[in-house]
């Protein structure tokens, strides 16, 4: 296994190459701002790049992923129900992206996007079971994501208490590599460490530790912060073809 976590501050945010070193077959996440670092990360690994994915359709920054994935000659992978204006591999829940030695599980966590879903990656060999999980802006050391930027918040956070449902029924051990950590606009109580476990979370993530709908809708809808400036506008460039010209 190989992973690498690449912080950036400006937008803050955090990408990830994965993948196996052995079968020299490697995946970014999320990538953000010039596609040659990317390029040259993979290659100091080792790696080709088969897969780029966009954990959603971001709010916050231009996405870098689909310009990545044809100079890479990787497929672009966003969740199935994505509307975008431009091809890629849609990602069923339960999918699974191949890695040499190493999975990625698709699951589909609708709540902070409608299209949102995370990773769950295993080294087979080491063990078959989950050793992480990428989860973007559903959960993030401290918080969870926003609910408004695609949808009404109320909506959002219906769908947001679902899906951390699934995330919650996770060993504690799993580690937990999120998609922004503190002074991004994705959340409210991030932290400055960029990871953390379930089991952690599940203690001392107040969102996270809900359990009641109704009561995790009230949490979610007070003191939401002032919507990015550029959100829609963001988002809406991501969806069309003018992201990759970005």
């Amino acid at each position: 296994m190989i992973l690498r976590q690449f912080l950036h501050a400006d937008p803050v945010g955090i990408s990830y190459l994965f993948g196996c070193g052995g079968k020299a077959t490697g995946a970014v996440v999320d990538p953000v701002g010039d596609i040659e670092f990317y390029l040259r990360a993979a290659d100091a690994a080792g790696m080709r790049i088969n897969f780029v994915v966009d954990t959603h359709v971001h709010a916050d920054h231009i996405s870098a992923g689909h310009a990545l994935a044809e100079t890479a000659g990787a497929e672009y992978v966003l969740a199935a129900n994505a509307e975008v204006a431009f091809p890629f591999r849609g990602a069923a829940d339960g999918d699974v992206l191949p890695l040499g030695n190493v999975t990625a599980t698709v699951m589909h966590t609708p709540g902070h996007t409608p299209e949102h879903i995370c990773l769950l990656v295993s080294d087979h060999t080491r063990a078959d079971e989950t050793w992480f999980v990428l989860t973007g802006h559903t959960l993030m050391a401290g918080d969870l994501g926003r609910t408004e930027l695609a949808v009404s918040a109320e909506q959002g956070a219906k769908d947001l208490f679902r899906s951390i449902q699934r995330l919650k029924a996770l060993p504690d051990h799993v580690e937990v590599m999120p998609g922004a950590y503190a002074g991004s606009v994705c959340g409210r109580r991030l932290s400055g460490k960029p990871w953390s476990t379930i089991g952690f979370e599940k203690r001392h993530n107040q969102a996270f530790g809900i359990d009641d709908e109704a009561a995790f809708i009230r949490f979610m809808l007070t003191d939401i912060p002032p919507a990015p400036p550029e959100a829609a506008r963001i988002r809406a460039a991501n969806s069309s073809l003018s992201a990759t010209a970005a």
